[in-house]
């Protein structure tokens, strides 16, 4: 993959926010919103203002923390949101409107040419009184390709410094990323953002595709959490960028604290198998892979723990081999014989298999009976 050229809008604080049952504190998104920073992310988007006076006041304390990431709040395309996100004293302002045929049709009940300069005059307005704009299609991913150029075209000439995409249904796939994105910035004017969900599971490599094609601004949110099954994750998409994209100015180190924060204040429990920062990313019990690893780390690990600020485990089980429980013991400062080993793995073999976890203590208490039985 060639070096890419991108910067990162990490939207945990509004799409994060809007899974079902989540609701930030406006410390907890303060908390949150300083992570991000250290992280390096260039954009944070704070939250919708227009949802609510404390909504509005916790955007504004954020726009006001100093931080060296630039703030942004979502607009939908009416006069009244624009202006709350004017009195925020964010950096950008997100204006959006829906784009699909089908959801213009159940939505606003008025042609796509009237919702357009509609949107097109709250440009106009939120340029005029300083804030940048990043012009939105909501349903992006299933409008008209000739719309979206004549939407992107004449958002630019009305001030738009943003052009951007939402695959709000998570309906699309890398290659139709890729080349929706290519024939979308073949004329473009302006950046291109991307904003990715999960539904069917292609959020993050849809990203990534974006990114390769041309995207510039890239939307996140921390552990993937969004509407339904979520969006593309901040630290799938950081990883890829540092291992695949040649981007090494991010600080990965704080992904694994940030996620368990993001984890406690949101309730939403990452899947111990979630890539980067669920707890089996790291974990190893395959007695083949160990033996290797125990001689070069990178035979089955691309990237290291420490990069992301996780932690390495060899876990004992029935796939487990003798190398493996040497290295475990030594690291728990016993020793063990090679008669012990045998007698030991044949232990650990039986009790994983009747799905007995084998803790440090089951350990010690199988090495304690290995040598009461030798004597």
């Amino acid at each position: 993959m060639k070096k890419l050229n991108v910067e990162i809008c990490d939207v945990t604080l509004r799409d994060g926010e809007q899974t079902p049952g989540v609701s930030f504190t406006c410390e907890e998104k303060k908390s949150i919103a300083l992570m991000l920073d250290e992280i390096g992310v260039e954009v944070i988007e704070a939250g919708f203002p227009s949802v609510s006076e404390n909504e509005k006041r916790c955007v504004r304390e954020i726009a006001d923390m100093g931080l060296s990431a630039r703030t942004c709040c979502l607009s939908r395309a009416v006069k009244s949101d624009v202006d709350a996100a004017i009195d925020c004293g964010v950096d950008l302002v997100s204006i959006f409107f829906a784009t699909s045929d089908l959801h213009i049709r159940i939505k606003y009940k008025k042609t796509r040419e009237e919702m357009l300069e509609e949107a097109l005059r709250m440009v106009e307005y939120a340029t005029e009184h300083g804030i940048d704009v990043r012009f939105s299609a909501e349903e992006g991913s299933r409008t008209d390709i000739s719309f979206l150029k004549e939407m992107f075209e004449r958002g630019y000439e009305a001030g738009a410094k943003y052009s951007s995409i939402a695959d709000t249904v998570g309906c699309m796939t890398p290659v139709e990323m890729y080349n929706t994105v290519l024939d979308v910035t073949e004329t473009l004017k302006n950046p291109l953002c991307v904003h990715c969900h999960d539904d069917m599971g292609c959020a993050t490599a849809n990203t990534i595709s974006a990114a390769q094609a041309g995207a510039f601004q890239l939307h996140t949110t921390i552990n993937g959490i969004g509407e339904r099954a979520g969006n593309a994750a901040l630290e799938e998409v950081l990883v890829a960028l540092r291992m695949k994209g040649g981007i090494d100015r991010y600080n990965l180190t704080p992904l694994m604290k940030t996620s368990k924060m993001v984890e406690e204040y949101s309730g939403i429990k990452v899947a111990k198998n979630k890539a980067v920062v669920g707890d089996h990313a790291f974990s190893h019990e395959s007695g083949i892979h160990i033996a290797a690893m125990l001689v070069e780390p990178s035979a089955y690990e691309y990237f290291p723990p420490e990069l992301v600020g996780g932690q390495r485990k060899f876990i004992l089980g029935k796939h487990t081999g003798r190398k493996a429980l040497e290295h475990v013991v030594k690291c728990l400062g016993c020793s063990i014989t090679r008669d012990e080993c045998a007698w030991v793995l044949e232990q650990i073999k039986t009790k994983s298999e009747g799905k007995c976890s084998i803790t440090p203590e089951v350990l010690l208490a199988i090495l304690k009976e290995a040598r009461e039985e030798k004597h």
